[in-house]
């Protein structure tokens, strides 16, 4: 019986460390300029089920836009989704996240949000500010609300 526990820890942890490695390469490629295949090829939408498939966090996708935007605009998007959704694995102690991407007029509108314990300050670390910093360089705003105690929504507005 605890052999069966332990070989089921070892196979999830071994699942977790492939989706971490995923996603890593992954960044890496955006920090290099290079788009993610599938977001590339398929879109928006395609990466983001992408991202949500790879979340330590069950994510649900409740929006995303079908139209194709900028090249820059949706690299910039999936960067904000997929750091979002990275704290939210790390710090949030959430049990979900959703995602919403809208066209908005003249901007495009992605939102992440989760379920977890709030307090999330882009003061402290690099990965918000450096999000905000990207989208800003886009004419974008980075908004985060994220009270003590939850829930926190991070919301990127980009002018397209």
């Amino acid at each position: 019986m605890q052999d069966g526990r332990v070989t089921a820890v070892a196979e999830r942890l071994e699942t977790i460390g492939a989706k971490l490695e995923e996603a890593l390469a992954d960044l890496r490629d955006l920090a290099r300029g290079i788009h993610p295949a599938v977001l590339t090829e398929r879109g928006l939408p395609a990466a983001l089920e992408t991202l949500a498939l790879r979340s330590l966090v069950p994510v649900e996708i409740e929006q995303a836009p079908k139209e194709r935007f900028n090249a820059q605009v949706e690299a910039t998007v999936y960067c904000v989704v997929a750091e979002a959704l990275t704290n939210v694995a790390k710090y949030a102690e959430a049990r979900v996240a959703s995602v919403r991407v809208i066209r908005r007029d003249s901007q495009l509108v992605a939102e992440v949000e989760d379920d977890g314990i709030g307090g999330a300050d882009a003061t402290n670390g690099s990965g918000l500010r450096g999000l905000s910093d990207r989208v800003e360089a886009l004419d974008g705003e980075l908004i985060i609300e994220s009270p003590r105690g939850g829930p926190t929504i991070l919301r990127a507005r980009i002018p397209v």
